[in-house]
């Protein structure tokens, strides 16, 4: 299997793209992916045969799941590797793509392939290829605090014997990935220029949500 990249150089200079509203993906946590469109079963199985590297990026417009055509992107995703993939019989994946680094899109590529492909660039994302990478910065306390209000206001049980053994910076990138937020949200907590700055953001959308007493019916955190 070809190894995970430890710096932006290891990057290729483009990689396939799947567009997906609401997906976020962050360096060194995983997502899981079910993958059915014929277009982006080719993608996996491009991948599969080369580096196994994948960008999730939303669309501008995040009315569609997945748009389809040429559909404006995001300036901003989050590159995958594909760690695990199991295949049904009717040719689906389900899949697990696990958080490399964010990039910038710089432009997209006229291809053939029926899946999106764009040069990217890591520049400035140098910190995403070191797991632990400013946790130091990050007020724990005040963090697992807002999950344990969280956890109570929203009913539901959290494991904690878990979250303790927990590195920080795995658990501020979870929780944002697991969170109820739509595509806006999720898109400004990718974007944030530190895992502080990520924490914090998400900090103030739940007591946001908490304060309005949940009238939008958010889904709970899991």
């Amino acid at each position: 299997m070809p190894k995970r990249p430890t710096s932006p150089a290891e990057l290729p200079k483009s990689v396939p793209v799947f567009p997906l509203s609401g997906a976020l993906l962050l360096p060194y946590s995983h997502r899981p992916l079910n993958i059915f469109e014929p277009r982006y079963i080719e993608m996996v199985d491009a991948a599969l045969r080369g580096d196994r590297l994948i960008g999730l990026i939303q669309p501008e417009d995040t009315s569609e799941e997945s748009p389809k055509g040429r559909a404006p992107l995001q300036s901003v995703g989050c590159l995958g590797r594909l760690t695990h993939f199991e295949e049904s019989g009717d040719g689906r994946y389900f899949i697990i793509l696990e958080g490399v680094t964010r990039f910038r899109l710089m432009h997209e590529l006229t291809v053939l392939t029926p899946y999106r492909q764009c040069v990217i660039s890591a520049e400035g994302y140098e910190a995403d290829f070191s797991r632990n990478h400013g946790e130091e910065a990050v007020d724990r306390v005040r963090f697992v605090k807002m999950m344990r209000d969280y956890a109570e206001f929203a009913n539901f049980e959290l494991n904690w014997e878990e979250i303790e053994s927990t590195g920080t910076a795995d658990l501020v990138n979870f929780c944002c990935m697991v969170s109820p937020y739509g595509a806006a949200e999720k898109q400004v907590l990718l974007e944030a220029n530190t895992l502080e700055e990520r924490a914090e953001t998400l900090i103030a959308m739940t007591e946001y949500e908490m304060a309005r007493g949940g009238s939008d019916g958010a889904a709970p955190l899991n």
